[in-house]
């Protein structure tokens, strides 16, 4: 039989042995927990509240900011100074969404809205109010999303303007044109995504100092 004192040091450094192996599993399953997926973004509340500003400043990073997902239509700068107080509002045009092949715009989310907006003629417009809160204000963001809704398919085979093989002649002066016909736009709701999207970069223009720049006097 083994001593008890040779007995305990093998039980010992089992559990040791035991207890590292349990700790590698669970660190490198985090690991690859962490490489495979990202960061979880943090939810803004929307509407969303700003601080204390000058409001010609404010309206001036709302525009600034908006300016680089649509094209702005109309508009109402925000008061809140020599005692006028008048909520501020804007509204964007109408844009089909960006695909996986335009990168540079921002106006679709990475993931689903950027992979949708490819496979589907997606359209999305926004609306902005800012309403003063004493000297503070809040903000809220409406991005409405459209589905096309057309007629056929692009490359389905009924058509009204098929070609006939029977010797008839087909005359096309009208200059018909045989691509589907939009019937309209179904709506699909909120971009939920884009309006964090937005709202994040409009509260971190107020927010966050300018950083120095390269060139100054």
């Amino acid at each position: 039989m083994l001593p008890n004192q040779f007995r305990r040091s093998i039980s010992r450094r089992t559990m040791m042995l035991s207890l590292m192996t349990i700790a590698c599993t669970g660190g490198c399953g985090q690991l690859a927990y962490r490489l495979q997926n990202d960061v979880p973004d943090t939810f803004v509340p929307n509407p969303l509240e700003l601080p204390p500003a000058n409001d010609a400043f404010v309206w001036s990073q709302v525009i600034d900011s908006v300016d680089d997902y649509f094209r702005i239509v109309r508009e109402q700068p925000v008061q809140n100074s020599d005692g006028i107080i008048l909520d501020g509002s804007l509204e964007t045009s109408y844009r089909i969404g960006a695909s996986l092949l335009e990168p540079w715009r921002k106006d679709s989310t990475a993931g689903f809205e950027r992979l949708q907006s490819t496979l589907q003629s997606i359209r999305r417009r926004a609306t902005v109010t800012v309403r003063p809160r004493g000297a503070a204000y809040t903000i809220e963001v409406i991005v409405q999303k459209d589905l096309e809704d057309t007629d056929r398919s692009q490359y389905s085979t009924e058509s009204t303007a098929a070609v006939r093989h029977d010797g008839t002649v087909v005359r096309r002066e009208d200059g018909y044109d045989d691509s589907p016909q939009t019937l309209g736009w179904i709506p699909l709701g909120r971009d939920a995504s884009l309006e964090q999207v937005i709202l994040r970069d409009i509260f971190g223009r107020i927010t966050q100092a300018d950083g120095k720049r390269l060139l100054h006097h």
